[in-house]
């Protein structure tokens, strides 16, 4: 499993869930079940390293998100 940091909102235009990854510039992906977007984005962030390494482009490392007091 990937450990990139997954940002899940509700799009009432579409009527789906949006799965973003910051991280990784453009990558996101949708289902009708936040399960699916999920899902979804996770084909995402493989195809977008496997299009970075093909490419010859840096990967950045998951940096997650960070906790504050």
């Amino acid at each position: 499993m990937y450990k990139y940091e997954i940002i899940i909102y509700w799009n009432a235009e579409d009527e789906s869930y949006i799965a973003e990854v910051p991280e990784l510039a453009g990558c996101a992906a949708d289902g009708e079940t936040l399960v699916k977007a999920v899902e979804n984005v996770y084909i995402a962030i493989s195809e977008w390293i496997e299009t970075a390494k093909i490419l010859g482009r840096d990967i950045p490392e998951p940096k997650g998100k960070l906790a504050y007091a």
